[in-house]
């Protein structure tokens, strides 16, 4: 039974993150400036926190994006709709997780 509930939790918890295009959302990350706080690869900066890899859950992202509480703008569906926000998600979802410094040849010199 427990099993059945945990699989019945993790769909629950998948279908609430929308589909997204990633290549559609890295365009968009770049063309409504979210680069410029976030970096190029949403690693964080001096302005903004990091966001990838591994993204916030998507309720909590999406919910910041429109109501944030820091520095940032919020950004509304007029100026990012549902479907442009879950690119963007889609984007930072696929941001791969960094190789370790150990595992980079040019590091273990």
């Amino acid at each position: 039974m427990r099993v059945l509930s945990a699989l019945a939790f993790s769909a629950v918890i998948f279908a609430q993150s929308p589909a997204g295009d990633s290549r559609k959302g890295q365009a968009l990350f770049e063309k409504d400036g979210c680069y410029e706080c976030h970096g190029h690869q949403a690693q964080g900066g001096a302005a903004g926190a990091r966001l990838a890899p591994k993204p916030v859950a998507w309720a909590a992202f999406s919910k910041y994006v429109r109501h944030p509480t820091g520095q940032m703008p919020p950004y509304t569906q007029k100026v990012l709709s549902d479907a442009e926000l879950a690119d963007v998600y889609a984007f930072l979802e696929s941001i791969p997780v960094p190789k370790a410094p150990s595992e980079i040849p040019l590091l273990s010199h």
